[in-house]
């Protein structure tokens, strides 16, 4: 009779092993990660830091000149992947502000999950694109003080650099370095027949990174200040004046100065 009763035991146990282990979990194999970008703004001059209301500074064209403010919007920053394929920012606020006077809109600390990997490059528009730079879209300040007049086409600057310059009579006079729709003409200033959008594409030179998973990642984007007045064009203030809003031949050659404009750490 105890033969019997044991041989039972032997044949029971293999079962229960096969439940328990069937029941058992398997881990996953890819765990929840989290990569996060912090993109950090500055501002240099001929390879220093910004002195504003100081009239230290001489541009291409021999003008004396100081800064008194810089306030400008990039939008749709996009991250180009190493195997062709794009990630574009999607955080809640894809057009971001930043103020040379204000230094919590210096620093965008990016609420995307991005994809960890390697990418080849960093781009982003200067400005809003037409489809995006609507009045009214930003109600309350500092944004909203970006607003471009309804009769100019509406919408927002993408920059305002202010500031004086010494001119040929050596005469300290305010200007008004404004960037954002552009105007045409049929006859100056009342009859305007159409709009330029003015707003352009930046491509960040070496700005190659890898993204671990887990990781975040601090981007250093850096407006050198001195290159909107010398390449391609050569920017006279004298001749300029100091009020470009209304003058589309100026809005687009600063605008092609832009090209250039921005540089890049990866930190």
């Amino acid at each position: 009779m105890k033969l019997p009763a044991l041989f039972g035991f032997f044949v029971i146990l293999p079962v229960i092993v096969l439940l328990a282990t069937g029941c058992k979990k398997d881990k996953p194999t890819d765990e929840p990660s989290q990569q996060t970008l912090i993109l950090q703004f500055d501002f240099l001059v001929d390879g220093e830091g910004l002195q504003a209301d100081t009239m230290i500074y001489v541009n291409e064209a021999g003008n004396h000149y100081m800064v008194n403010e810089i306030q400008f919007f990039i939008s749709d920053v996009k991250l180009n992947h190493s195997e062709g394929n794009i990630y574009q920012i999607q955080d809640s606020k894809t057009i971001h502000y930043i103020d040379s006077d204000l230094p919590e809109t210096q620093s965008w600390h990016v609420s995307d999950n991005i994809p960890a990997g390697t990418y080849s490059s960093i781009s982003f528009i200067f400005g809003i694109n037409e489809e995006k730079n609507q009045s009214l879209i930003f109600p309350n300040p500092p944004e909203s003080f970006m607003f471009w007049p309804e009769h100019l086409g509406g919408g927002y600057h993408y920059m305002k650099l202010n500031g004086k310059w010494l001119d040929e009579n050596q005469q300290v006079r305010p200007f008004n370095f404004h960037l954002g729709i552009g105007q045409i003409y049929y006859s100056f200033p009342d009859s305007i027949s159409g709009f330029v959008q003015n707003y352009f594409q930046v491509a960040l030179p070496n700005s190659s990174f890898t993204l671990e998973k887990n990781q975040t990642r601090k981007i250093l984007i850096t407006m050198n200040i001195e290159n909107w007045f010398r390449s391609p064009h050569t920017y006279d203030h004298d001749v300029w004046g100091g009020m470009i809003m209304q003058n589309q031949e100026a809005m687009k050659m600063a605008c092609e100065n832009g090209a250039d404009v921005f540089t890049v750490i990866i930190e």
